[in-house]
């Protein structure tokens, strides 16, 4: 295992992880394929698939091959309140002072239905997530951050509004870490 301490980054989806590999130069790490892992001296970043289970399967592997320090997942979600403005950026794990705290639920097949949702957001990773990252990091150094992407639509938003909405938040969430 490497000594350098990195930040681990978790996106489900590529157009995620695109302006995150652009903004921190990061290159894809090989290696580990077909694990899909992008890294610099600070980060590494892995693209692990949507779902609970895909995200069980990957996030193992990057603890125990990598020192890691922080852990931060970032992706989109569903919002049930229309009055939140589309891109608009929640920790849902941690209150931090610049960032709207949400409640979230992790489903297992897309919502569309607001009358089963308990939570203002909702998503396919972030419990599983939280559960493995648990196992290696204290709460402190693990952050949830997602950013609104439709109004309980079952059907994966438009690539360039994924990319630029995940691009306009780094600047906000990078700070935290």
């Amino acid at each position: 295992m490497p000594n350098s301490p990195k930040t681990l980054l978790h996106t489900a989806l590529y157009p995620e992880a695109k302006p995150i590999i652009h903004s921190f130069n990061l290159i894809q790490n090989k290696l580990y394929e077909p694990l899909k892992v992008f890294e610099n001296d600070d980060y590494i970043l892995v693209v692990g698939g949507i779902g609970k289970d895909k995200t069980k399967q990957c996030l193992p592997t990057v603890y125990e091959n990598f020192n890691i320090s922080k852990a931060v997942n970032v992706g989109i979600a569903g919002c049930k309140d229309t009055r939140v403005k589309l891109g608009s950026l929640f920790c849902t794990n941690q209150t931090l002072e610049g960032i709207e705290k949400g409640s979230i639920t992790c489903v297992n097949t897309p919502l569309d239905d607001a009358t089963k949702l308990d939570t203002l957001l909702v998503d396919m990773e972030s419990d599983a997530f939280l559960e493995i990252s648990r196992n290696y990091l204290k709460d402190n150094n693990i952050f949830v951050f997602k950013i609104v992407s439709d109004y309980l639509d079952t059907k994966i938003p438009d690539k360039s509004f994924v990319y630029n909405s995940i691009k306009k938040s780094i600047a906000k969430w990078v700070i935290m870490l």
